[in-house]
């Protein structure tokens, strides 16, 4: 009986195992093709004088010439320095404003909930406009309006090139914290209240809970927005090309609108499919980084 038992058992894994696979099987197709097929692609395009009507294959020579283009690695040290000043200041307005709403109704929470996310459902191209009339560099622009309260003049704050990349910092402090505050809101719902009464018990101020038990407590939702806010900004694209068009003088020029530009504007698809996958590297090295020291403490 055991003999005959065994072999049935093995059957019914390999019955279980297949409706997985079943199961996945949407998934994986839809895997393959939108994602691990254009990687490929991107590489093999890469190694070419790629053109719709007849390429030619050149090996590396399509990252040899990104490594030795000047505007590339000015590209890239733009997108650095908005990554720096973008992704720790969001993280820690995103966390304030969640804090602030948490001892709210729940219809004054959904509120504010709304009014914060509203951003990340609305159109880039409307947001954009109306952040180019905040910047309008004449007297009717909102934010030169509001310095010339104390006595500045007008400023040309997205065609000058000591303040196009604070503009667009500027636009991402003030406009892209929905999600974040959301996932921190859910966090700070999941904090049991007894380690409040013990810390009430400890004669603990408002400052020592927050450092103490909500900043530990709220690390996987910082790390997982720290990643993704990583990889986000090394990615931007939509705000340097409606707002600035990575001008002046290359002063906004991201990497993501480098290889827009290389592919689109010069249809030099070959090294922008190059650039793109050593863009991908450096998100991945950064993010493996980033989940080695920044989550290693973190429990899930």
């Amino acid at each position: 009986m055991a003999d005959i038992a065994k072999p049935m058992k093995r059957r019914k894994i390999r019955g279980e195992g297949a409706w997985g696979y079943a199961f996945i099987a949407v998934a994986l197709v839809v895997f393959a093709m939108f994602t691990a097929y254009p990687v490929v692609s991107a590489f093999l395009i890469s190694l070419q004088d790629y053109k719709p009507l007849g390429s030619t294959y050149i090996g590396f020579d399509n990252y040899v010439n990104t490594f030795k283009d000047a505007l590339f690695w000015k590209a890239l040290r733009n997108t650095v320095v908005y990554t720096i000043l973008t992704v720790p200041v969001n993280l820690i307005l995103s966390m304030v404003i969640a804090i602030l709403i948490l001892p709210l109704r729940k219809k004054t929470q959904s509120f504010f909930k709304g009014i914060y996310y509203l951003p990340v459902v609305a159109s880039g191209v409307a947001l954009s406009v109306v952040w180019l009339w905040i910047f309008d560099p004449m007297k009717g622009g909102i934010l030169n309006q509001l310095i010339a309260l104390f006595g500045i003049e007008n400023q040309n704050w997205l065609g000058s090139g000591k303040t196009a990349m604070f503009s667009l910092v500027l636009m991402s402090w003030l406009s892209s914290h929905g999600t974040s505050i959301i996932i921190y809101l859910a966090g700070l719902l999941g904090i049991d209240d007894t380690f409040y009464e013990a810390a009430d018990l400890d004669g603990a101020n408002f400052f020592q809970k927050l450092w103490y038990i909500v900043v530990p407590s709220l690390k996987p939702a910082t790390l997982f927005l720290l990643v993704t806010g990583v990889i986000g900004s090394f990615q931007v694209f939509q705000n340097a090309y409606l707002m600035t068009g990575g001008g002046p003088d290359n002063a906004t020029t991201m990497v993501g609108l480098l290889i827009f530009n290389n592919a689109f504007t010069y249809f030099d698809f070959g090294k922008a499919a190059a650039q793109s996958l050593i863009l991908a590297v450096i998100i991945a090295v950064i993010s493996v980084v980033q989940f080695k020291y920044a989550g290693k403490d973190v429990e899930y």
